[in-house]
């Protein structure tokens, strides 16, 4: 498969075109992840069990070998797998082994943010199943939470292609409460969930995957009308009469995979807040299936939410459960809400070594990629958690990658023609400072190429393009992992910038 972590330039519009695209994406996992596998599977005191439960912490290769082991079902006509346990068992742990070694396996810090939080949203999902359902629905605990945990899975490919497109996704139709089918169109040219299930299909997931996928994109009309029975929270004996009136309506309901479509959605709505008529929605629903009070109900996804983020957050990223500890009526607005805390005194001791040797006189570099490097720990010292150095042709057409970090591998490969694009025109042409917020956002990053944009997920992001000898030489683009900015780190990067640039000029001149 070609690995797509640097985001194509074109976007698909066609069912078609947007299955083969995804489909293509390699998924990485992280390396400690990894690791654990390789272990686990060269241990030949552990049974199949007990490695799945040590691959399971990873999606992405559960993933992987789920889809393996069902494509070698699909030729022989067995049933596909619905757990890692049993494709783990089909494969064998020979070619579960190979498998494994060909998994891209990164630094956790090179494996982008917006990925990483989708999957998180995931495993949050087979938490909340596994906590509100599998006691009911014991014998089936498997199926609740495999079914769960992949319920989103082409959703992590998306993310990994097509950042921006995912985030835009969340921010309208999540955040903003905008008609989802209008936005999709708009976004992908086609159903968000039409693509889901049509890969789900593909990939032979378990069959409660593509049933949820379908209620979404097919079954919106019988969705609605359990709504408004669950609404009436209050009358649950005019609920149970409303339910034995249709039949038909309480068989659909009370099928056993609906558990997931109601674990993913309340962890997807959790995202903004616990309080938001999108998630009311799902409490509701949730509420009527259980059979359980609306108060039970969110005690017990709150408890969830919790347990989830003990075993899976990361400092980087977003859970729900933090939101727990806010007034109830807080709101969430964009990949963090609160600003990124500000540099250790530890941190800032560093960031001046590097700016003082950025600041020698006579210029101690030995060669413009000693500067560079210097210059990039300088950047990350300050607070900086991703960052890209990108550096002109001598035509000045074209920018390519000088130093990077925080960024998978792949974006070395980065090339980028100045003209086609008005914002690098303008920053390329005069020293100049970007800074993007959810303000100004949507505006500037339309004239940035999608391929530089997509590197960056998130609403901030620094830019700022520098000179030496009267002609632009350097643009530095850097986020704290795409949420809102420590003020302390944004007037460290300036000063930072500006050593950079003295830097620059200083080493130009050296031997005069």
């Amino acid at each position: 498969m070609a690995n797509e972590t640097c985001a194509p330039t074109s976007t698909p519009t066609t069912l078609d075109a947007w299955v083969a695209r995804l489909d293509a994406v390699d998924l990485p996992i992280p390396q400690n992840s990894h690791l654990r596998a390789y272990k686990a599977i060269n241990d030949n005191r552990r049974s199949l069990r007990e490695i799945a439960e040590v691959m399971q912490d990873s999606p992405a290769l559960a993933l992987r070998l789920i889809r393996e082991a069902n494509q070698q079902a699909q030729s022989s006509l067995s049933e596909p797998a619905e757990s890692l346990e049993v494709a783990i068992n089909r494969l064998g742990l020979k070619r579960t082994q190979a498998l494994l070694e060909n998994v891209p396996a990164l630094a956790i810090e090179e494996i982008p943010l917006a990925y990483r939080q989708i999957q998180l949203i995931s495993q949050h999902a087979a938490q909340q199943a596994i906590g509100l359902f599998g006691n009911r629905l014991a014998r089936l605990w498997q199926e609740i939470y495999w079914s769960s945990l992949l319920f989103l899975s082409p959703l992590w490919a998306l993310a990994l292609a097509h950042p921006l497109l995912l985030e835009a996704w969340e921010r309208r139709v999540i955040e903003q409460g905008e008609c989802a089918k209008k936005v999709e169109l708009a976004l992908f040219g086609v159903p968000l969930f039409e693509i889901c299930r049509t890969l789900a299909e593909l990939w032979r997931l378990p069959a409660w995957v593509t049933h949820s996928h379908t209620v979404i994109t097919n079954e919106r009309r019988t969705l609605v009308k359990v709504l408004h029975i669950a609404r009436d929270t209050h009358h649950p004996l005019r609920q149970q009469q409303q339910l034995d009136a249709e039949p038909a309506l309480r068989r659909w309901l009370n099928h056993p995979a609906n558990s997931v479509l109601l674990a993913n959605c309340l962890a997807l709505s959790a995202q903004q807040a616990w309080d938001t008529p999108h998630n009311l929605r799902w409490q509701f629903i949730t509420s009527l299936y259980l059979q359980m009070p609306l108060d039970e109900v969110q005690q017990q996804a709150h408890q969830q939410a919790v347990s989830s983020a003990r075993y899976h957050s990361l400092p980087d990223l977003w859970h729900p459960a933090q939101a727990l500890l806010w007034p109830w009526d807080a709101r969430r607005t964009g990949p963090a809400a609160l600003a990124a805390p500000p540099p250790s005194a530890e941190a800032l001791t560093a960031w001046r070594k590097h700016c003082g040797e950025l600041l020698e006189q006579p210029s101690a570099f030995t060669n413009p990629m000693h500067l560079t490097t210097c210059a990039r720990e300088a950047l990350l010292a300050c607070g900086m958690r991703r960052m890209m150095l990108l550096t002109p042709d001598k035509t000045s057409t074209t920018l390519s990658v000088n130093q990077m970090a925080g960024l998978a591998k792949t974006a070395l490969d980065l090339n980028l023609n100045i003209s086609e694009s008005t914002a690098l025109q303008r920053l390329m042409t005069q020293p100049a400072q970007v800074r993007l917020t959810p303000e100004n956002n949507a505006v500037i990053s339309a004239v940035l190429p999608y391929s530089l944009r997509s590197l960056f997920p998130g609403e901030h992001l620094l830019l700022r393009s520098l000179s030496s000898n009267g002609r632009v030489v350097m643009l530095i683009l850097a986020d704290q992992g795409g949420g809102p900015l420590s003020e302390t780190s944004v007037q460290a990067f300036g000063k930072t910038a500006q050593c950079i640039e003295k830097a620059l000029n200083s080493f130009s001149t050296r031997g005069r």
